[in-house]
């Protein structure tokens, strides 16, 4: 029999098995992104879990829905998504061990937990100056009257009360644009010759706890040659403890003595705060807000004294 060699078999099982010939196949694989699989729809399902918790936040604030509660805690998000850098030690050395613990028979006092809504320390909120669980029996109405004679003895004082809807608006222009400035007409003083002037001054919101903003102002000549070591002249924080249940929101504030700002000036101050962050359909004041936060060459001082004087 007469020997095959190995090309003669590859011929004879190529030419007799086209079963096992090399034939185009035709695929209909589909690539998925499996980032996207996981992914999609999921801050949808998030936000319809906890959708009655963010309602009741909303209405304790004074805010209409959950999209002006976003906007309202817009910086606080951001800087929880991006936390800044920790700071790193520039010792070339590794921190010391912990000492070793003791075993004791004697039981150990626990610190209690600490409260997520307590707030920083040395930051005054309302239940410093008020029996907050007594003041919510009362009216609004009494409870302003109340307000004004708490600080009724206090010389340098500025107190008031304003509607949670108001401070609402306030609330969501702060957060916009946190930093703007007011100014503060000066009459003519024949004793001393000094003619009509208008200073400017820089004002600046700061949030130290859930309910509670503060307003600090000063003189912007000295913001300028100082920056964040300057001193302000006026304080006013904002309590809205009790918006939610009584509709009102609580202004404390002081003038400090020696800063050239008397007492009446500071109330003038405070009038402006309200009339370009509290005013409904703020119109031409919202420009000049947009305008000063944007950096626009077209703010005009000329434009802010005329919105700052005009009433309402």
């Amino acid at each position: 029999m007469a020997a095959l060699h190995a090309p003669t078999i590859r011929h004879i099982i190529s030419a007799n098995t086209p079963c096992l010939r090399g034939s185009p196949q035709r695929r209909w694989a589909q690539v998925h992104d499996v980032r996207f699989l996981a992914t999609h729809g999921e801050p949808d399902r998030i936000l319809e879990r906890y959708r009655h918790k963010l309602d009741r936040k909303a209405k304790e604030i004074g805010v209409k829905d959950v999209a002006e509660l976003k906007q309202v805690f817009a910086a606080k998000i951001q800087h929880v998504k991006n936390p800044p850098p920790a700071p790193t030690s520039a010792s070339p050395f590794p921190p010391p061990p912990p000492a070793p613990r003791i075993p004791s028979d004697e039981p150990q006092p626990q610190a209690p937990p600490p409260s997520a809504s307590k707030p920083p320390p040395g930051i005054k909120t309302l239940s410093s100056f008020l029996d907050v669980p007594k003041t919510l029996a009362l009216p609004p109405s009494e409870i302003a009257s109340i307000w004004r004679l708490r600080h009724a003895s206090s010389p340098t004082s500025l107190c008031g009360a304003v509607p949670a809807a108001t401070y609402a608006r306030m609330l969501l222009t702060a957060h916009k644009h946190p930093q703007f400035i007011l100014p503060l007409p000066r009459a003519a003083d024949p004793a001393t010759n000094t003619p009509a002037t208008t200073e400017i001054h820089f004002l600046q919101w700061t949030f130290p706890s859930a309910h509670t903003a503060t307003v600090l102002f000063t003189h912007l000549a000295e913001y300028k040659l100082r920056g964040a070591f300057s001193q302000p002249h006026t304080t006013v924080t904002h309590h809205a403890e009790l918006a939610a249940a009584k509709g009102v929101v609580l202004v404390q504030g002081d003038v400090l003595a020696g800063k050239g700002v008397s007492v009446e000036e500071g109330r003038w101050l405070l009038m402006g705060l309200q009339k370009f962050y509290g005013w409904e359909g703020s119109g031409e004041r919202g420009r000049l807000l947009e305008q000063f936060s944007g950096g626009d060459g077209e703010f005009a001082l000329e434009k802010l004294v005329e919105e700052a004087e005009r009433v309402p």
